[in-house]
C-alpha cells in the first residue's frame, strides 16, 4: 500500500523535535527584502481579496459587484471568471528588472490561493493557468526571470484553508429574483474546482482556517509536494500555521503529520543537494515558540516590537492582496520606514506589489518601486548583509504590532512622555530623534538610520561612542562629529541625500 505522505529521507525527521535543528541560512539573513506576486484569477474583477468566496455571499460588496457586472453566480460563477484572466501584458522579465532595482533579493510567486485555481501546469489540478485563462505557466515564468537575475525564489501556497473557504459556492440567495436558485458550485461537473464541501456551508459558524475533514490533508500534501518537486524552491510559505493546525493541539498531535512531512521533505531535498546542509526556509504563522522554530515565523501585516533572537519576516502589501480599484496604497516613505524598522529588529520584509489582471502594475506602484530603487542605491549598505545592533533604536516613535487602538494607547504609558505609537499599517510621522540601528560587526561598522528630517543628530544609545573613528553619511561623505557625556553628536549637511531614513556609517 503506497505511503499517504511520501517524503525524501535525510537529516530531518517529520517531528517538531527533529525540525528544531533548522538553522536559518545566511543568504536569507543577508537578503532583508523580497517582493511577492500575490496574483491570480481573483485579480480579474479588480475588486479585492477573497473574491472567489465573497462573490457567493449575498449582499456582500463583491456579490453585488459580481451580480451587476457579470451576472448572477448561478449563471456566471468563478469557473467562468477564471477564463477571463488573460495576463495578456504579463512581462516577468521587465518586472523582475524593476524589482531588482528596487532592492529585492528574493521573490515569491503564488502557486494557488484559497480559490483552488493553480498558477502552473499542474498534473493534479486541471483548473490551472495553462488549461484556462492565460494558457501560460505563470510560476515557471516567474522562476526563470528571478533565477536569471540571481534572486532566491519562493512559493506561497494558500491551499490548506481552501476546503471550507470555498463552501459559499454551494449556497443560494435568500431574497430577490434568484431566491432559492442554487449557485453554480452545486454543479458536480466542476467539483475539481469547487470541492465536495457542501456539508460545511453553515455561514452562521466561523469559517475554520484548516478543515478537520480527513479527505483534505492528503490532497493538500500531494499538491504541495508537486509544487516543491516541480520548482525546487528556496522558500516555501504556508498561509497559516503548520498544516493541519487544530485548536489546542500539542506538538505530538497527529493532525500535524502532513505538514511536518512536507517540511522534512523540503529540507531533506535541499540537504541532498548541498552536502547534507539545508539551505531552504519554511515560513508559517503560528507564533507559539514550540511551533515556529521548525522554520521562520511570518507575521502578516504586522511586526515585532523589539529585536527577536531568531530571524523572522513581515509580509504586507502596497494595497490589498489582490488588485482593488478601491485600495489606498502605502507610499515609498512608509515602505522605507517599515523596512528599516523591521531590519533593525532582525526581520525581513516581503512586499506584495498588486498586479492588474493583464499582468501589469499601475503607475502608483511603479513610482513607489522607483523611489525605493533610489533609496536603496544610497542606503542599501546599511540594510543588506547587516545584523541587529544591541538595541534596535531610540527616539519617541514606535511601530507597534498591536492591532487594537486600546492596546496601543496602553503601551504609550510605558514609554517616555510624548512617545507616539503607530499601529502596524499606519504611516508614522518620524521625528529627528528617531534612530534605527544595524551593524556589520566584523567590518567594525555600525549603521544609524536617521528616520526624520534633522541636521543635528544625537545618538544616546551607542555604547561604543567613545571608540568612534569616523562617521560617513551614505550618499554624501564624511561628516563632523563629537562625543560628549557618552552621546555621539553628528552634524549633517543642509542638503541630504534622501528625503527620509538617511544612513550614517559609523566606524569603530
Amino acid at each position: 500500500m503506497p505511503e499517504t505522505y511520501p517524503y525524501t529521507k535525510g537529516p530531518f525527521e517529520p517531528s517538531f523535535e527533529s525540525l528544531y535543528n533548522f538553522t536559518c541560512p545566511d543568504w536569507f539573513r543577508d537578503a532583508k527584502f523580497g517582493l511577492w506576486s500575490h496574483w491570480g484569477a481573483q485579480s480579474v474583477p479588480m475588486y479585492g481579496d477573497w473574491y472567489a468566496r465573497n462573490m457567493y455571499i449575498e449582499g456582500s460588496d463583491q456579490y453585488l459587484y459580481h451580480l451587476r457586472h457579470y451576472g448572477h453566480p448561478s449563471k456566471f460563477g468563478y469557473k467562468d471568471l477564471v477564463k477571463l484572466w488573460k495576463a495578456e501584458n504579463f512581462d516577468p522579465e521587465a518586472l523582475m528588472d524593476l524589482y531588482v532595482k528596487a532592492g529585492a533579493k528574493y521573490f515569491f510567486a503564488q502557486t494557488t490561493h484559497h480559490d483552488n485555481f493553480f498558477n502552473y501546469d499542474s498534473r493534479l489540478q486541471p483548473f490551472n493557468s495553462v488549461n484556462y485563462g492565460p494558457h501560460r505557466d505563470i510560476v515557471a515564468e516567474w522562476k526563470a526571470a528571478a533565477v536569471k537575475r540571481g534572486l532566491k525564489f519562493g512559493l506561497t501556497e494558500h491551499l490548506g484553508a481552501s476546503f471550507e473557504w470555498l463552501n459559499t459556492n454551494k449556497g443560494h440567495d435568500e431574497h430577490g429574483p434568484y431566491a432559492g436558485v442554487p449557485y453554480d458550485g452545486n454543479d458536480k461537473a466542476f467539483e475539481q474546482l469547487y470541492l465536495d464541501n457542501a456539508e460545511y456551508l453553515d455561514l452562521s459558524k466561523p469559517r475554520m482556517h484548516y478543515t478537520h475533514d480527513k479527505r483534505w490533508p492528503p490532497r493538500w500534501y500531494a499538491c504541495v509536494k508537486e509544487m516543491v518537486d516541480l520548482f525546487q524552491p528556496d522558500m516555501l510559505y504556508s498561509d497559516g500555521a503548520v498544516p493541519f493546525y487544530a485548536k489546542g493541539a500539542t506538538i505530538h498531535d497527529p493532525t500535524y503529520e502532513s505538514g511536518l512531512k512536507m517540511v522534512a521533505h523540503l529540507y531533506n531535498e535541499s540537504a541532498a543537494q548541498n552536502g547534507g546542509v539545508n539551505q531552504r526556509v519554511y515560513f508559517q504563522k503560528d507564533s507559539r515558540p514550540d511551533f515556529y522554530r521548525i522554520g521562520l515565523l511570518d507575521i502578516e501585516r504586522s511586526l515585532e516590537d523589539d529585536i527577536k533572537p531568531l530571524p523572522w519576516q513581515t509580509d504586507t502589501c502596497l494595497g490589498h492582496w489582490f488588485y482593488d480599484v478601491r485600495a489606498q496604497y502605502k507610499d515609498h516613505r512608509q515602505v522605507i520606514g517599515l523596512l528599516v524598522d523591521i531590519v533593525s529588529k532582525n526581520g525581513n520584509l516581503l512586499l506584495n506589489v498588486p498586479q492588474r489582471p493583464d499582468g501589469t502594475i499601475d503607475d502608483e506602484c511603479r513610482y513607489t518601486l522607483e523611489q525605493l530603487a533610489k533609496w536603496t542605491s544610497v542606503c542599501g549598505e546599511g540594510i543588506f548583509g547587516t545584523r541587529p545592533y544591541s538595541v534596535y533604536g531610540e527616539g519617541p516613535t514606535r511601530l507597534n504590532s498591536s492591532k487594537s487602538e486600546k492596546a496601543i494607547q496602553s503601551a504609550v504609558k510605558t514609554l517616555m512622555p510624548g512617545a507616539t505609537i503607530y499601529n502596524r499599517e499606519a504611516e508614522a510621522s518620524w521625528t529627528g530623534w528617531d534612530i534605527r540601528y544595524t551593524q556589520k560587526a566584523q567590518e567594525g561598522k555600525i549603521y544609524a538610520f536617521v528616520m526624520g528630517n534633522t541636521r543635528a543628530v544625537s545618538l544616546t544609545r551607542l555604547k561604543e561612542a567613545a571608540q568612534v573613528k569616523g562617521v560617513r553619511l551614505l550618499g554624501y561623505g564624511s561628516v563632523p562629529f563629537h562625543v560628549q557625556d557618552g552621546a555621539l553628536s553628528v552634524y549633517l549637511p543642509e542638503r541630504l541625500p534622501c528625503e527620509m531614513a538617511n544612513c550614517l556609517e559609523i566606524s569603530i
